[in-house]
């Protein structure tokens, strides 16, 4: 049994009533938690003999509104390039198709929007854990700080509310961070234009800086699709001397 098994099976063991899921993928141990023991399992993990996960490494806000039903398809990506693009048949298809892991694991439940997500890392035993926490409601999402269980977590949890929207309660200093103090919305929130709601400029008649209506016109972005030239290709002598 390899050692991130083996602290799985403790997890299990230790937190069974208190996490909703936890499983391995790719070698990466990831939990599940309600917000209501959102704390208690923190501290636990902090403290536990087997866990010992005194480093918060990061902590960031998940929009998971549209999950595996966008219209663009990237999971025929490959690892030297990629060639999708608005077509009106993607939508459909994607719908057609296996949902994705998130879909999989709450088959049958009411799909969650918000979440944040926590990286963990135990120095005396060398290992890392990923901790997930929804929350309950989507049109406030509202979070448990976990400011003083690690207080690394104060400037991350500052940026997750200015670009999510995601209150973190009981947060000693919870106002914007990245944005302006008087910005309208959330910028990472799907449903947030991406050309934004105002633009900024300054009226010289007015000595002062002007907030407007933006003027931008909302457009599809395309990736670009980069293609090797007939010319760039080995000729068939040179592909037979390689081979």
């Amino acid at each position: 049994m390899s050692r991130i098994e083996e602290l799985h099976a403790v997890i299990e063991e230790d937190f069974a009533d208190r996490i909703i899921d936890a499983h391995v993928r790719l070698g990466e141990l990831t939990l599940e938690v309600a917000p209501g023991q959102l704390l208690s399992v923190c501290e636990d993990l902090k403290r536990h003999p087997e866990c010992r996960f005194q480093m918060l490494i990061d902590l960031c806000g998940v929009d998971y509104k549209g999950y595996g039903e966008a219209e663009w398809d990237t999971r025929r990506a490959t690892g030297t390039g990629f060639s999708r693009a608005v077509h009106p048949l993607t939508a459909a298809y994607l719908r057609r198709q296996e949902r994705l892991d998130l879909s999989i694991e709450n088959a049958g439940a009411e799909a969650r929007r918000f979440a944040v997500v926590y990286h963990l890392l135990s120095i005396r035993n060398n290992q890392r854990i990923r901790l997930r926490c929804f929350a309950e409601n989507d049109e406030m999402p509202i979070v448990p700080s976990v400011v003083d269980i690690w207080n690394s977590a104060n400037w991350y949890e500052r940026e997750a509310f200015d670009l999510f929207g995601i209150v973190f309660d009981g947060h000693p200093d919870l106002r914007r961070i990245l944005t302006d103090y008087g910005f309208i919305g959330h910028p990472f929130r799907k449903d947030f234009p991406l050309s934004g709601n105002v633009e900024v400029r300054y009226d010289p008649e007015a000595g002062r800086v002007v907030y407007e209506p933006v003027q931008i016109e909302p457009r599809v972005l395309v990736p670009r699709v980069i293609r090797e030239a007939p010319h760039c290709r080995p000729s068939a002598d040179e592909q037979g001397k390689e081979g």
